[in-house]
């Protein structure tokens, strides 16, 4: 069978590498930062982390007979006498994207590029699903999207594999434009531009200007970009790309979508015209948001050429990635496992989607920080308790200290609304509370670990 091979002479090229016992060298076809997970003809990169440092782990991959390794060149004396081959390189880190950038290029499959500020890991979730009924695809485990996860996500690629979904995530200026010179898609989707990472990026400009580097790149190759025309940012900012595909549900655009119904547990029923046809199916996970985000999956489908019974096929196999709007049901109680993490955007729209399902049960939001907002975070959390006063939720829990904010923003339209410093307070309280014929959204950033609240309530409700 096929392998990709990583070559001496690949090695030679690499910015600053010095190779040492290069006698001993043979083809590389696998590549690990983990020193677990060493794999035959493997090389090794020691990289450098905050908790970890991978040149402590020299000695235990070659007892795993490892090909060879890459070090930094700071580390040569700890290392001269090693009898396998290795590579001395300035950065580790720097050169593991090096490598994926060669591995790329040995690539044959299409690369699908994913970005946003919310629903980029539920979209690539679904495409993936779909995809996977007509191709052999790979794709970005779990959220492992920034410059370390997008260069290994490209070397975890096989020579069989034909479609690679590359999630691409960032926190500052410039991350996006490294990782995407990096994976040089073929196609390119910004699912939205939200309030994500203001702290970094100042505000949703600012938000535009890093993501969009995916989609520069990508049509800088004359490759496809798919623009979402109900984001106004987005819409606009699409405008300069010859090839593109655009989708939305407000305006016009190539493929157009229609939410006909959402059930009682928040499940939506789209439909889609595009090319004087028309689509339509029920999604089996809950929130509009998903809708949105299966129209774009939907449309790079078409765009591949999967007919209308592939799409349904791969659409039945999508779950809600964990702690992504999970709906969970105990008896006559329902959570909304939303813990994962949350901005402005994606607390509202889940607040909304808490509203519409099962009119007859109580509504209860328990609400965290939303971090990384930077200097608008006051504002925006004040924001999130004037949403809820439009609303029309039973009782409201805000914890953390942003979330203050949010509770003194409710007014009387809300019967119950109480704020906790820690978590263990308001999960005491919870758990005292009568919860039946309830529906409990639980969202919060990922640093307030929302889940453990879920699994109190969990451990009630079993």
């Amino acid at each position: 069978m096929k392998k990709i091979k990583l070559t001496l002479n690949d090695f030679f090229n690499l910015p600053d590498a010095e190779i040492f016992n290069p006698d001993k060298f043979r083809d590389i076809t696998s590549v690990s930062i983990d020193s677990r997970k060493i794999g035959k003809n493997c090389l090794f990169i020691a990289i450098k982390g905050e908790r970890f440092d991978g040149h402590d782990f020299i000695n235990e991959v070659i007892k795993k007979k490892v090909s060879a390794v890459l070090i930094n060149k700071n580390q040569f004396e700890r290392f001269k006498n090693l009898d396998i081959p290795f590579i001395t390189v300035k950065d580790t880190t720097k050169s593991l994207g090096d490598i994926a950038s060669v591995w790329r290029d040995k690539l044959d499959a299409k690369v699908i590029g994913i970005t946003g500020s919310a629903g980029k890991t539920t979209t690539k979730e679904m495409l993936a699903s779909i995809l996977s009924v007509k191709f052999r695809v790979n794709k970005t485990v779990g959220n492992n999207n920034n410059h370390i996860g997008v260069p290994l996500t490209l070397l975890s690629t096989k020579a069989k594999d034909q479609i690679v979904v590359v999630e691409h995530g960032t926190n500052h200026f410039g991350e996006i434009k490294y990782t995407a010179n990096i994976s040089r898609p073929d196609f390119a989707l910004i699912t939205n531009i939200g309030h994500s990472h203001l702290e970094y990026l100042k505000d949703r400009k600012g938000v535009l200007k890093e993501k969009s580097a995916l989609l520069k790149v990508t049509a800088k190759l004359g490759d496809l970009v798919f623009i979402n025309k109900d984001d106004d940012l987005l819409s606009a900012y699409g405008r300069v790309f010859k090839r593109k595909i655009t989708f939305g549900f407000d305006k016009q655009c190539d493929y157009k979508g229609k939410i006909e119904n959402i059930d009682k547990l928040g499940r939506a029923t789209i439909e889609i015209s595009y090319d004087k046809k028309k689509f339509s199916a029920k999604l089996p996970i809950a929130g509009e948001q998903n809708a949105k985000n299966f129209l774009a999956a939907f449309a790079i489908a078409k765009e591949l050429k999967l007919s209308d019974k592939q799409i349904l096929k791969g659409l039945k196999k999508i779950k809600s990635a964990s702690k992504r709007l999970e709906v969970k049901k105990f008896d006559n109680t329902i959570i909304i496992n939303d813990s994962y993490n949350a901005n402005p955007d994606s607390m509202k729209a889940s607040l909304k989607l808490l509203t519409r399902m099962k009119p007859a049960y109580r509504k209860i939001a328990v609400i965290g920080d939303m971090f990384e907002l930077g200097r608008q975070s006051k504002r925006l959390h004040r924001e999130i308790g004037s949403f809820i006063n439009e609303l029309k939720l039973d009782e409201v829990y805000t914890v953390g200290k942003l979330s203050e904010n949010i509770h003194k923003s409710l007014n009387g339209r809300v019967p119950v609304k109480k704020h906790f410093s820690e978590k263990t307070l308001l999960i005491k309280t919870l758990k005292k509370s009568d919860l039946k014929k309830s529906i409990i959204l639980i969202k919060g950033s990922r640093g307030m670990k929302m889940e453990e609240i879920y699994s109190a309530l969990e451990e009630k409700l079993k």
